[in-house]
């Protein structure tokens, strides 16, 4: 077992790619470098998305890239991020770093952020007079919340930490900001010896993890908290809805009570970087049998057939990185 320290610590060394995207060029992974007194590094005030890319039976394929790059724009312009990269733009150069990287499967991760203008430097709250800065990076990332996990499942506790009101910060945007929140309960459960957290909204229903979603079972039929429960719009969580609906499975968007989570048959996190995680016990309570149950199995298996390139990918879902033509 980990201890405190250990937990603190970035535990595996990723590879990564060694070049960087950065508005409109390629550049070394170690020249992807920012001002200390950029706006960003004081107010948080930078938008991301995190990205899968897959290794198929045809090669690389980016998981939904398309979707995540529209909740990147949309995220930018929620924070009044006024740009002049394009969705085009944004997948052409993921797909052309990924193919530059030559790994197999990878993270990508595209951050815009309010960086420092050095001729004329401006300081304080009002991020306007500030310049904006786009890149993207790639590195090999294993199973977020551990390879047991899949199968196993995982133990969470609920946080003591809410997540935040929907009038006080956007949970819609995907933002470096909304995260200092996530690292709280993050924290909260590996110092308490958990895996992860889940966070209830200001109301005390169900919200989501520190970066999950989360999904309950119960005699069949399948609830996730909506919207208006302060979660982020998970693409993975879409996708496990349309595969519900493919399978026949009821799947409704309905606030869940904290004791519904202890008695459910199920409960699973999903993710970009969890992707499809069984829960086991909530609060030191058993889940079920204490283990993965039959329908987040047959979740699973649906949902690494695409991704994996073992099942037809009927959904659309899959860029193949060698199916794109480059860009420069």
């Amino acid at each position: 077992m980990f201890s405190n320290e250990d937990k603190k610590k970035n535990i595996a060394t990723p590879r990564i790619c060694d070049v960087v995207w950065h508005d409109g060029e390629f550049i070394a992974w170690n020249d992807a470098r920012v001002h200390v007194m950029s706006h960003v590094l004081h107010y948080g005030s930078s938008i991301f998305e995190g990205i899968r890319c897959y290794a198929t039976k045809q090669g690389p394929a980016v998981f939904r890239l398309k979707e995540h790059m529209q909740r990147f724009l949309n995220s930018a312009k929620i924070y009044r991020m006024d740009h002049n990269r394009s969705l085009e733009q944004l997948c052409d150069a993921s797909v052309e770093l990924v193919r530059r990287s030559g790994l197999e499967q990878c993270y990508i991760r595209p951050i815009l952020f309010r960086s420092l203008d050095e001729a004329r430097p401006a300081f304080g709250v009002n991020p306007f007079p500030n310049p904006l800065a786009c890149y993207i990076g790639a590195w090999d990332w294993g199973k977020y919340l551990g390879d047991e996990a899949i199968e196993k499942g995982v133990d969470v506790c609920v946080s003591t930490w809410n997540r935040l009101t929907p009038n006080s910060m956007p949970a819609m945007a995907k933002s470096g900001a909304n995260y200092m929140n996530s690292q709280l309960i993050k924290m909260e459960a590996l110092l308490n010896g958990f895996a992860e957290g889940i966070a209830l909204d200001d109301r005390g229903y169900v919200s989501e993890g520190s970066g999950e979603n989360i999904f309950t079972v119960s005699n069949g039929m399948v609830l996730t908290p909506p919207l208006s429960s302060s979660i982020l719009a998970g693409i993975t969580r879409d996708s496990v809805i349309q595969i519900c609906h493919e399978l026949d499975i009821v799947v409704k968007e309905r606030s869940i009570q904290r004791a519904a989570l202890y008695v459910a048959d199920e409960l699973f996190f999903s993710g970009t970087a969890a992707e499809i995680t069984p829960i086991r016990s909530v609060d030191r309570i058993t889940i079920g049998s204490g283990h993965r149950g039959p329908i987040a199995e047959r979740l699973q298996k649906e949902f690494f057939g695409v991704i994996n390139g073992t099942r037809e990918d009927t959904y659309g879902w899959l860029s193949p990185v060698h199916a794109v033509a480059a860009v420069g």
